[in-house]
């Protein structure tokens, strides 16, 4: 099974889950849209119509909590599952958020456009780390400037010690917020694709990207939010 069929096999019921598995969840969601928001109320401001890029966009969570704090935004959701995409164009539509959905892998060109903001949530682990370093080029070419990349990510430990440590903070947080053996192992099982990166490398990377203003915004263990600009 590749990672595209793990994600479709749950599209149904995936945003159940979230706030369990994310134990965090408030704070890292709500500090992605905090970084991503600025540029885009400025286009408002300057009578253009905010356009994000979301890859990665899964069930639309992220771009729905973005497009809720922001009204005016359009979207563009990127994904490699089809029925992921599916569901979250859905959402999109009973919400009346302008959007187009572009089914395709992260390692593929981006759809063409200029950017204020350019986001993801917990799908860039799943590139290698050369894919990773590619895809924050990509990313950054297709922002306006001062535009914004966004990573709301799981991040591994900067030790293998630490990283052993993650994991059993997130099963403990989990259990206590009612994950069941089942739904535990169908996220371990989702979890054999995940090639998450430190937080280090990562904004190391962004900044070969050629952004500016580089920073870990919320971390809390494995959760992470990424980002930085693109300067004028």
């Amino acid at each position: 099974m590749s990672v595209t069929d793990a994600f479709d096999a749950v599209a149904g019921s995936y945003d159940q889950a979230r706030r369990r598995l994310v134990p965090c969840f408030d704070a890292f969601y709500g500090t992605a849209v905090e970084v991503a928001a600025p540029p885009l109320r400025a286009a408002l401001a300057a009578g253009r119509t905010p356009e994000v890029l979301d890859l990665g966009a899964g069930t639309g969570l992220l771009a729905l909590l973005l497009s809720a704090a922001v009204p005016g935004v359009r979207m563009t959701l990127v994904d490699g599952a089809p029925a992921m995409l599916a569901v979250a164009a859905g959402h999109l539509a009973a919400r009346g958020v302008p959007h187009r959905a572009v089914h395709a892998d992260l390692a593929d060109p981006l759809p063409a456009g200029r950017y204020d903001a350019v986001v993801s949530a917990l799908a860039v682990h799943h590139l290698d780390d050369d894919g990773k370093r590619a895809l924050y080029r990509r990313a950054a070419d297709v922002l306006a400037p001062d535009g914004v990349f966004v990573n709301a990510e799981q991040v591994a430990g900067p030790t293998p010690a630490l990283d052993r440590r993650y994991d059993e903070v997130w099963t403990a947080r989990i259990v206590e917020l009612g994950s069941d053996a089942d739904e535990i192992a169908a996220s371990r099982a989702r979890m054999r694709f995940d090639r998450p990166a430190t937080v280090a490398d990562q904004c190391h990377w962004l900044g070969e990207a050629g952004l500016v203003d580089i920073d870990c915004f919320f971390k809390e263990w494995r959760f992470a939010v990424l980002g930085g600009r693109r300067p004028r």
